[in-house]
């Protein structure tokens, strides 16, 4: 993959009933809280809108159900106006594409948060929500409890420029370039593996200057 400039052609410009307690934002009439299941229609509208993936319902009762999910809503007067959703994984338990993250070094018992969803709607866009969902994710995977939790990381596809440069801004990484990775609509889609590093994670130091030369690449 080396010498190809990925973005040729392109732009470049838990459970409602959870209990642990998620803290309110300053931002007068917007708070942040879990899914319920009671969610689930409101919630599958929103990602029909904002995605172009076509989800299965088992996913969304998935999501607002299964406390495995770390599903957190921004809730502008009682309406959900932003979602993100995770969930930790064992290391050992990726897919192959995924398992080039982090070095070899790391136990058996390391785990990587992968981000599944993230939107916002349209209206409340650059106002900060997409950011203060993110730091909620990362607080929670960042304390004692989480500290064999070593990555965060997720997929995005090429083609999604203000979605690529919110995660730079926010310090993830370019890790892999993955051909026809997704399937919309019947078409095969190219898409980018990005990477957080936390609690003391890194990549495998060949992959480190890897990663460093295609950054190189990618901006010149």
């Amino acid at each position: 993959m080396a010498g190809i400039n990925w973005y040729t052609g392109y732009p470049i410009n838990q459970k409602s009933c959870m209990t642990k307690p998620v803290p309110l934002c300053s931002l007068t009439n917007l708070q942040l809280r879990f899914l319920c299941p009671s969610d689930l229609e409101e919630v599958r509208a929103l990602c029909q809108d904002w995605f172009p993936i076509d989800y299965p319902y088992s996913w969304y009762e998935d999501i607002t159900s299964n406390p495995r999910f770390y599903s957190l809503a921004a809730v502008y007067d009682g309406i959900i106006i932003g979602l993100i959703v995770a969930e930790i994984k064992a290391y050992v338990k990726l897919n192959r594409e995924d398992r080039g993250i982090l070095s070899q070094s790391f136990s058996k018992q390391t785990e990587v948060g992968y981000i599944l969803s993230l939107g916002v709607s349209k209206d409340h866009r650059r106002n900060g929500i997409a950011s203060l969902l993110l730091d909620n994710l990362i607080s929670h995977l960042t304390t004692v409890e989480h500290v064999d939790c070593k990555a965060l990381f997720l997929h995005v596809l090429t083609t999604n420029s203000p979605a690529i440069h919110f995660y730079e801004h926010r310090n993830f990484r370019l890790h892999s370039f993955l051909p026809y990775y997704y399937s919309i609509k019947g078409k095969c889609k190219d898409g980018f593996t990005y990477v957080l590093y936390i609690n003391g994670g890194h990549p495998p130091w060949g992959m480190k200057k890897k990663i460093q030369n295609m950054s190189v690449l990618l901006y010149t």
